[in-house]
């Protein structure tokens, strides 16, 4: 009969090397606070296992090991330590002070005029669960910013876990196929079909449970880095359904293309829905879905920060100020600099376009 271990009885050790274990061991327990759980042997000790912070050392006397780099991460950095951010342990190794929940930092916009397309063979890269990403916005306009054109080629579960994202804004509009999710207080899983999209508050857990074949989503992040940490303890869905909860300002969104009223866009010629994501979101953000309408296109500027445009379906000829015309169609993307002149001009009529402003209210100045 096989024995299974009993996890309260199994521990993982990190070793690091000493060359003069006594002079290691206030600094570990004074200095770091840890506690020292084991010494031996008693007349000439060579090694000390101390256990702390999640962590658990064995310094031992000449291990083949580099000293490394240790981080400690707490809410109080300046009062760990005497509110030293990086020492040095007798045994080399370096301690490195942080904040457990660092702010979210927000670069700043680097604007530049962006276009890309999907016939200059962007590659697919392997990312999270398996999921294929191409990079729709290359510069990132300085780290303000990531687009992503995401897809699951094979259908069916996804290898997810419950995560969340620590961003200040996360769109997924989903644009063929279809995906099931499970977001925290929002209720049994939903199915993102083409059309649709979610908002995804900052820190919302949330998990991609299962795809159509082929499935594709837009996947817009502000800031371009940010952080996605695993929840291993919440099981979803929660026992809670509670629609109006905020996270940091913001609400979850699930708007679905079936019904929606279309009204003229802000640009002549077109008209537009609205997925309601600038009032959930205060402001942050707007996002539009975009379609041909009556009337000729005329020449436009803006003043928001960010304003990046989907080409989902049809063909439209990208002007803009000083610059050649781009012919774009279905995959292609592009991003208009505040105050650039531009004409979205020539539409096919099944042209279809997804534009993401930030933030979500901004003016329009038309006119040549």
């Amino acid at each position: 009969m096989t024995k299974t271990a009993d996890p309260s009885q199994t521990y993982a050790e990190f070793r690091l090397p000493t060359q003069e274990l006594r002079d290691d061991i206030p600094f570990y327990t004074k200095r770091l606070g840890m506690k020292m759980d084991m010494i031996y042997p008693a007349d000439d000790p060579r090694v000390a296992v101390f256990s702390g912070h999640g962590l658990r050392l064995r310094i031992e006397k000449d291990a083949p090991e580099s000293a490394g780099t240790l981080r400690i991460l707490t809410d109080d950095p300046e009062g760990f330590a005497n509110g030293e951010r990086v020492l040095v342990a007798p045994n080399g190794t370096r301690v490195e002070i942080e904040e457990r929940n660092p702010p979210l930092v927000m670069p700043e916009t680097v604007h530049s005029f962006v276009v890309r397309r999907l016939k200059d063979q962007a590659p697919w890269i392997i990312g999270r669960a398996g999921m294929h990403y191409r990079d729709l916005v290359p510069d990132r306009l300085g780290g303000s910013i990531i687009a992503s054109h995401i897809r699951i080629p094979d259908g069916g579960p996804v290898p997810d876990m419950v995560h969340f994202h620590k961003v200040g804004f996360q769109l997924i509009f989903c644009i063929h196929g279809w995906v099931d999710v499970v977001y925290e207080d929002q209720g049994q899983k939903m199915r993102l079909t083409a059309g649709d999209c979610f908002i995804q508050p900052p820190e919302i857990r949330h998990r991609v449970l299962e795809a159509s074949d082929n499935v594709q989503v837009i996947e817009i992040g502000v800031p371009a880095e940010h952080v996605t940490e695993i929840d291993h303890d919440m099981q979803l869905p929660t026992p809670h359904f509670r629609p109006e909860r905020e996270w940091q300002g913001q609400r979850f969104v699930y708007n679905q293309a079936t019904g929606a009223e279309w009204v003229p866009f802000r640009l002549p010629g077109y008209l537009c829905r609205d997925t309601t994501i600038a009032e959930n979101t205060k402001g942050v953000a707007g996002v539009q879905v975009v379609r041909k309408g009556q009337g000729d296109p005329e020449w436009a500027s803006h003043d928001t920060d960010i304003h990046f445009t989907f080409v989902m379906d049809g063909e439209v000829t990208l002007e803009g100020e000083g610059r050649e015309p781009y012919r774009l169609e279905q995959g292609d993307a592009f991003v208009i600099p505040p105050g650039m002149r531009t004409r979205l001009s020539a539409p096919s009529d099944d042209i279809e376009l997804l534009e993401v402003t930030l933030p979500g209210t901004f003016n329009t100045t038309l006119g040549d």
